[in-house]
C-alpha cells in the first residue's frame, strides 16, 4: 500500500509520525508525498489552537476531494480534545486519539476487513505509561527527536494540551539509550530531546529522575554527535541541574526557555508559575554557565486583560533580556479554556499592532546575538543547500550559518569550522575555515 502522511503542530507530533511512518514501512508500505498517490491518508493533528482545529478539518476536506478512495486516518490532539470527534470528522475512515498511535497499522488492516468506520479514541487520564515509541532513523535527515516525555498536569489558563495529552508519563532511560544508539548508528549528528512539558521528565507518581539524568545518560554514549534539548519550562530548571548541564560537552548551549509574557500581571493570570525577575534570574545563571549561551522564548501578546501599560512590561522585558530568537504570538482564545472566558479580550488590530512592534524588539536582539560571532571561528553543523547559492547549517547555539557553495558536493551531517564575516538578514555569513 501507498501511504502519504501529513502532520500538523509541534515536535512531539513529527516525531510521533514517523514512528508511524516506520511501522508501516516495516510491513512492506510505501511512502508517497501526495495525497493523489496514496492508498491510505493519514494526518497527525494539532489543536492548541482553534486555528489549528479549523487548518485541520480544511486538510482533511481537500483530502478526502483529491483521493475520495483513500483510507483516511486522523490522529493526535484535535481528535482527543473534542468528544464529538466523529461528528466533527464524517470523512475520516479512521479516527485515533492520543494514545493509540501505534496501533494505527493494525486499525487500518481492521478496517480494510471489515470496511466499517473506526473510533479509537480512548480516555487519555488512564493511561499509566508512555506509549512505547521507538525510531530508528528520519531518512537522511542530520537531526532526529526522541520523545522521552508525554503528557502535562501544569493547566495554563491559555492552554488545551492536558486535556489533549493527559497526565505526565516519561520514556524509561535506557529506551532512551537504546533509540538514541541507533539513530546514531544511522548518520544522525544531532538528536532533540523533547516531549509535551520536557523538565517535567522523571516527575510522576513513583519515578525519582529528573530531566539531567536522561541527558547525562544521551550524552555518555559514545559517538560524534551533539544533544540539543526543547522547549523548557522555567520554573523547573534547578541550579542543580544547570550545574550538572554545564559538564555535558556534547549538550548545545542553547535553552528554550517558554517566557509567554515578561509582565508579571499577565503571567498570574496566565497561571504561569514564575515570575519575571525568576526568569531572568534563570537566563543570567544559564549565561554564567554556557560560553556564547543562547536564550530563545516563545511570547504571547494581547492576553486577556493587557494593558498598554502591560505591554510596554512585556516589550522592556524581552528587549532586556535580549533574545537570539523568539517566536511571537498574538493570543488566540482556545474554546475550553479558562482565558476563553476571561474579560477584557483585545481587539485583534491591537493584537496585531503589539506583535509586530514586539517582532521587530526581537529581531533586533536577534541581530545583535549573530554580530558577536563576526570575526570569530564557529563549528557549523550542515543540514542542507539552499541551491543553487549555498550551504546551510546551524552551530551548537543554534545560529543558522550559510557559506558560499564553493561545491557541488554535499557537506550534509558535517561539521566544518566555519569563519564568519558577516550578519545578513536572520543568518550569518562565512567561508569554511577548517585550518584553525
Amino acid at each position: 500500500m501507498r501511504v502519504f502522511y501529513y502532520t500538523f503542530g509541534c515536535k512531539v507530533n513529527q516525531y510521533e509520525t514517523e514512528n508511524i511512518r516506520e511501522l508501516f514501512e516495516t510491513r512492506g508500505n510505501t511512502t508517497v508525498y501526495s495525497p493523489e498517490e496514496a492508498d491510505i491518508c493519514i494526518v497527525n493533528s494539532c489543536t492548541v489552537t482553534s486555528e489549528a482545529d479549523k487548518k485541520c478539518r480544511q486538510y482533511l476536506h481537500r483530502i478526502k476531494k483529491l483521493s475520495p478512495g483513500c483510507i483516511l486516518v486522523c490522529a493526535g490532539c484535535m481528535t482527543q480534545a473534542h468528544g464529538n470527534i466523529a461528528d466533527i470528522l464524517p470523512e475520516c475512515d479512521l479516527i485515533v486519539g492520543s494514545a493509540n498511535k501505534t496501533l494505527i497499522p493494525d486499525l487500518v488492516d481492521e478496517f480494510m476487513l471489515t470496511h466499517e468506520r473506526i473510533v479509537a479514541v480512548s480516555d487519555i487520564w488512564d493511561c499509566p505509561s508512555i506509549e512505547s515509541m521507538t525510531n530508528t532513523s528520519y531518512n537522511d535527515k542530520t537531526r532526529a527527536y526522541i520523545k522521552i516525555q508525554d503528557g502535562c498536569d501544569m493547566h495554563c489558563s491559555y492552554c488545551i494540551i492536558p486535556k489533549a495529552r493527559g497526565h505526565i508519563r516519561s520514556k524509561p532511560v535506557n529506551d532512551i539509550i537504546s533509540e538514541a544508539e541507533k539513530l546514531i548508528a544511522s548518520g544522525h549528528k544531532e538528536l532533540i530531546l523533547t516531549g509535551i512539558n520536557l523538565c517535567c521528565y522523571g516527575r510522576e507518581k513513583g519515578v525519582k529522575l529528573r530531566l539531567i539524568d536522561a541527558i547525562e545518560a544521551v550524552c555518555a554514549i559514545n559517538g560524534d554527535f551533539r544533544v540539543r534539548l526543547s522547549s523548557l519550562e522555567p520554573e523547573l530548571i534547578s541550579d542543580n541541574d544547570i550545574s550538572r548541564m554545564s559538564k555535558l560537552t556534547k549538550l548545545c548551549p542553547q535553552f528554550h526557555l517558554s517566557l509567554q509574557s515578561g509582565c508579571d500581571i499577565t503571567l498570574k493570570a496566565m497561571n504561569r508559575l514564575y515570575t519575571s525577575a525568576e526568569y531572568e534570574s534563570l537566563c543570567s545563571k544559564l549565561r554564567a554557565a554556557f560560553k556564547d549561551c543562547a536564550i530563545t522564548t516563545d511570547i504571547i501578546v494581547g492576553f486577556p486583560g493587557e494593558t498598554e501599560e502591560d505591554h510596554r512590561s512585556n516589550l522592556e522585558f524581552a528587549e532586556k533580556i535580549g533574545f537570539a530568537e523568539a517566536h511571537v504570538f498574538s493570543f488566540s482564545p482556545r474554546p475550553d479554556t479558562p482565558a476563553f472566558t476571561m474579560s477584557g479580550q483585545v481587539d485583534g488590530n491591537i493584537k496585531k499592532r503589539r506583535a509586530a512592534e514586539m517582532s521587530e524588539i526581537c529581531h533586533l536582539s536577534q541581530q545583535r546575538f549573530m554580530e558577536r560571532f563576526v570575526g570569530q571561528t564557529v563549528e557549523v553543523l550542515f543540514e542542507k543547500e539552499t541551491s543553487p547559492d549555498y550551504h546551510q547549517g546551524h552551530t551548537s547555539n543554534y545560529v543558522l550559518v550559510k557559506v558560499n557553495r564553493f561545491t557541488p558536493d554535499s557537506l550534509r551531517r558535517q561539521i566544518k569550522k566555519v569563519r564568519i564575516s558577516s550578519v545578513l538578514d536572520g543568518f550569518c555569513l562565512g567561508e569554511i575555515d577548517d585550518h584553525r
